[in-house]
């Protein structure tokens, strides 16, 4: 029997990986699709009659406007702005007000005393630093695939193989359909859609995976101890399928109670120390 305050004692804060951070290089590749017409509005930078020089500048080169909302940190074409002038949406992509409109714009944002007074030297430089900055908001995206790219790591470290032995993202319906199991019981007799993050075939059995890791508490943990406890009820009587969860993180301390109710009914509930220490070799291989 295992304890829960001991395993619960072995949950993790963290588990960023390198690449959480910044991907940089999505960075350079955004920034390179750009790099020409940034380097075309470089000849801004220090200008004595930046509205006049703008002006010849777009009328030259307009295709150089679609840079100008990642200057602001915007990753659209369309800026809505209101103020005591009244109401604009301004179209980066193609012009929608005549260039006046967008010397105002520039004006009034800021972007003109960023050039004329030489804050910057390199608009490709200072653009890279907005997108570093942007791509920091995709962390809870990449945050969220962590843990199933870690387990997915301790599976093929198991000797498993991808759409082999171990499958990813796997709804209960093709699993019925693979390998002639019925869930009914999960899916509320095929009314809901239920999809496993992964999906393990062994010679005895069919083990449905789900993964998560809580770096806070909230609500949400409660409800998904609570919904992985009736998955594994549910599945109990399910001959040749078990359902396995993988989950870790110190925001489960807050929700700690419901989390020691399913794990004293589940037999297949694991952290990270578990994996680390060979659990996915003695229930699959």
């Amino acid at each position: 029997m295992r304890d829960f305050n001991d395993w619960l004692s072995k949950f993790k804060s963290s588990i960023s990986d390198y690449s959480y951070y910044i991907d940089f290089k999505k960075v350079y590749r955004n920034i390179d699709n750009i790099k020409l017409e940034l380097n075309i509005l470089n000849s801004l930078i220090g200008s004595k009659n930046i509205e006049e020089d703008f002006e010849r500048l777009i009328s030259k080169y307009p295709e150089t406007l679609k840079c100008i909302p990642l200057l602001l940190a915007i990753r659209s074409y369309e800026i809505y702005v209101i103020d005591s002038d009244g109401e604009f949406t301004y179209n980066f992509h193609k012009a929608n007000y005549g260039i006046e409109q967008y010397k105002l714009f520039m004006r009034k944002t800021g972007l003109f005393d960023l050039m004329e007074n030489h804050i910057l030297s390199s608009l490709v430089d200072y653009a890279t630093g907005v997108e570093t900055g942007l791509d920091s908001n995709g962390r809870k995206n990449r945050g969220g695939h962590l843990m199933e790219n870690l387990v997915e790591s301790y599976l093929q470290k198991a000797g498993l193989i991808k759409n082999e032995t171990y499958f990813k993202e796997m709804k209960i319906g093709d699993i019925e359909a693979r390998w002639g199991l019925n869930l009914s019981a999960l899916s509320n007799q095929g009314k809901t859609v239920k999809r496993f993050d992964f999906v393990v075939k062994t010679a005895n059995a069919i083990y449905g995976i789900e993964t998560n890791f809580y770096a806070s508490g909230g609500s949400k943990l409660n409800e998904t101890a609570r919904s992985y406890k009736y998955l594994a009820q549910a599945t109990a009587g399910i001959p040749g399928f078990a359902f396995v969860w993988f989950t870790d993180g110190h925001g489960w301390h807050s929700a700690r109670h419901n989390l020691e109710e399913t794990f004293e009914v589940m037999e297949h509930i694991y952290n990270i120390d578990d994996m680390e220490n060979g659990v996915m070799s003695r229930i699959f291989v």
